[in-house]
């Protein structure tokens, strides 16, 4: 009886565990690790890559912000649609260009970000490359005033790439298929 209280406590606490994580699916330890490490080396790879050859063409920008939570998608969730090659690479080259688009052809930020933003994600689901990471690529394009088309492809469809082709190469040599492939 003394118990029943603590119970409805308990009950209620679990029936609202939601909103604390408690809808997360449990991961294993090793595939924590996994993700992590694939993450880490992985980044490691693109970035190192991505310097060298700023480096070589003599351009500064060789890094794109959001290449981290693409990496998440990539190492930690390989399986997900938006984490496919063609969501990856498709979906942040095509914000870039769409931010770039709209920083031409608008006059303040207010408006050009979530502009861009919303292009974005209207052009990514026409294309099928839905990628989360990606609207963050339209709005860094804004907020840097990035005004050159060629950011869209270097760095952020080379950074794509790379980190994709890292992801593919970890994933396979960790027992983890990637890119799926359809049946």
């Amino acid at each position: 009886m003394r118990n029943a209280p603590i119970q409805r406590i308990l009950n209620k606490l679990k029936r609202h565990s939601f909103y604390l994580g408690g809808d997360q699916p449990h991961v294993a330890w090793v595939e924590r690790i996994r993700s992590v490490f694939g993450a880490l080396i992985g980044l490691m790879l693109v970035l190192t890559i991505a310097k060298y050859l700023g480096e070589l063409s003599g351009l500064d920008e060789w890094l794109m912000a959001s290449l981290g939570a693409s990496a998440l998608l990539v190492f930690a969730l390989p399986q997900s649609p938006m984490a496919q090659p063609w969501a990856v690479i498709a979906g942040n080259t095509l914000s870039a260009l769409v931010g770039i688009t709209v920083i031409h052809l608008s006059n303040g930020p207010l408006l050009a970000m979530p502009l861009a933003t919303s292009l974005s994600i209207l052009g990514m689901f026409i294309l099928r490359c839905l990628h989360p990471p990606a609207a963050a690529v339209a709005m860094i394009v804004v907020l840097g005033h990035v005004m050159h088309y060629r950011y869209a492809f270097f760095p952020v469809m080379v950074d794509s790439a790379l980190l994709v082709m890292a992801g593919a190469v970890y994933s396979n040599l960790t027992g983890k298929r990637y890119p799926n492939r359809p049946n």
